[in-house]
């Protein structure tokens, strides 16, 4: 018998203070038949108390978008475990290219101590560039921020500048300190306004046919790897993935694709729609999480070239790869048909997973974002109803104009606007436009959330970041971390949609289960208010 997910959702919130009540009910919503794109509270900051998943400003600057880039060294200016938190948990694969370099394996740090926060940390930091510069010769620096910083006030864009006179590479700040903002969306934002201020532009690469970039796709796993394999197959030029196994030249050339590639909305948007205003390069919402997702891509970006040849690779490597996997194809949709699922991760993966599972039969009764924006959530055009961002009192504005020199027409006009009502050009639907009927959307969920979840629905798995893993499982329930693939992937495209399968039917089939007795079979449900009381 199918469960009243709204009943779901009062049993949870009716475990809440009346303050905490009136709050978290603006963040946890049902998609129903009346009520087919709610309206959901997000982007703002945490219930203090709350056991939180969400990360950092610090996090979305220096671990999402730029810790990626091979070539660049990574300072991160504050204590140890900054950068250590950042680095070689997303397990961004990257490898060297002939004669290049690549730092992914390095954790650099200025490591901070108590006299440094006494006394500034500028001169430690000035003496790590240094350091970085004599021993491994980078093409270029980038320097973040963490909270200590900040409050100090330690003037790392002069230590910069003052870098780039003494060495002749590019040495860039960060101002990301761990508390601005709410979540790591605003590291994200600040990091693509300096990527697309400094450094996009720069190169002076000349153009190639059916070129295109990659953005939000951060090669976890190897699944950039596994998009460009596809993508080269049919015919096209990758210029640059940001940020996933890619080099900082490459990065600088990005202004000479033809098309843009969005894949994580939310960590990448900005520069997409930053390129399309100065370059005139159009951008499509992408998704080459499952086949479904990776099939309905490629032949959006095929109407976007609109070239007999494109169209015509498009489809002839389809059809070879699904006759490749055919058979496990049907034979993990046999083993996984019937399951439920719960998704909470960051970025998109929340929504991209879900096309995935759908793939095999497995039905998403429960998803939700750490970081999303209502646009996220309900589609892009909420953002006229969005009055204050939250984040943007700690992002400097900066102005985008047109290139009189380099901005190109690549889609005219008359075109461009008959191709917005085909495919997901200049625009993202959101989330739960494609959830079923009586599923549940949450924004930030908590830990006691999660558990209260997990007793009331018993979802066969449940999709997460690294901080929900475990308790997931010590109560009895599969996991997959979904920020890093737990050592495994890619999980992205044609063969990741069957390592990811393969991996599920194995868990869901492991006797190990039958070990675990979940906390609800030797422990009542929670009745009346959670421990804090009244109002």
């Amino acid at each position: 018998m199918k469960k009243d997910m709204q009943k779901v959702v009062d049993q949870v919130l009716e475990q809440y203070p009346a303050k905490t009540f009136k709050n978290r009910k603006t963040h946890i919503v049902v998609k129903t038949k009346e009520d087919p794109n709610p309206v959901i509270q997000a982007n703002v900051r945490t219930v203090p108390g709350i056991i939180t998943s969400r990360g950092c400003c610090f996090a979305g600057c220096k671990g999402v978008v730029m810790g990626p880039i091979k070539d660049m060294i990574h300072i991160t200016h504050g204590p140890i475990g900054c950068a250590y938190y950042t680095w070689g948990t997303r397990r961004n694969k990257a490898r060297a290219t002939e004669g290049g370099q690549n730092f992914i394996e390095y954790a650099f740090s200025t490591d901070m101590q108590e006299s440094d926060i006494v006394f500034g940390g500028t001169k430690k930091l000035a003496e790590a560039i240094k350091e970085a510069v004599e021993i491994f010769n980078p093409k270029a620096i980038g320097i973040y921020a963490t909270c200590p910083v900040g409050l100090i006030g330690d003037d790392i864009n002069a230590v910069a500048a003052e870098a780039r006179k003494l060495y002749g590479i590019d040495v860039f700040a960060f101002s990301c300190e761990g508390y601005k903002g709410v979540t790591q969306s605003a590291g994200h934002h600040i990091a693509n306004n300096i990527v697309f201020e400094d450094m996009i532009g720069k190169g002076n690469a000349e153009h190639k046919k059916y070129s295109v970039n990659i953005l939000g796709e951060y090669n976890i796993g190897g699944d950039s790897w596994e998009i460009e394999r596809i993508l080269e197959k049919i015919g096209y030029n990758v210029v640059a993935t940001l940020s996933g196994d890619v080099e900082y030249e490459q990065i600088t050339n990005a202004h000479t694709a033809d098309c843009n590639l969005v894949q994580c909305h939310r960590s990448i948007n900005y520069i997409a729609e930053m390129l399309e205003t100065k370059f005139g390069i159009p951008w499509i919402k992408a998704n080459f999480i499952g086949v479904t997702g990776t099939i309905d891509t490629l032949r959006n970006l095929a109407k976007v070239f609109n070239d007999p040849y494109i169209y015509e690779r498009t489809e002839a490597v389809i059809a070879e790869e699904l006759s490749a996997m055919e058979g496990e194809l049907t034979y993990y949709k046999e083993k996984l048909e019937g399951k439920t699922a719960c998704l909470y991760v960051g970025g998109s993966r929340a929504h991209h997973y879900q096309v995935l599972l759908k793939d095999f039969g497995i039905e998403t009764i429960l998803a939700g974002y750490e970081f999303g924006h209502r646009d996220d959530y309900e589609g892009r055009e909420v953002i006229p109803s969005i009055k204050i961002d939250a984040d943007s009192k700690n992002i400097p504005e900066i102005t985008v104009q047109k290139d009189e020199n380099r901005y190109r027409v690549i889609i005219p006009e008359d075109r461009y606007e008959v191709l917005k009502q085909e495919i997901p050009l200049a625009y993202y639907g959101g989330m739960v436009k494609e959830m079923n009927e009586g599923t549940i959307m949450v924004d930030d969920l908590n830990h006691h959330e999660t558990e209260m979840f997990i007793k009331l629905l018993n979802p066969d798995m449940f999709f997460s970041g690294v901080k929900e893993k475990y308790m997931l499982q010590k109560m009895g329930v599969l996991s997959r971390q979904l920020h890093s693939y737990d050592y495994t992937g890619p999980y992205a495209g044609f063969k990741g949609a069957l390592i990811f399968a393969r991996e599920l039917a194995a868990g869901v089939y492991t006797p190990a289960w039958k070990y675990v007795t979940p906390p609800w079979k030797v422990e009542p449900m929670l009745e009346g208010k959670v421990v804090g009381g009244e109002e």
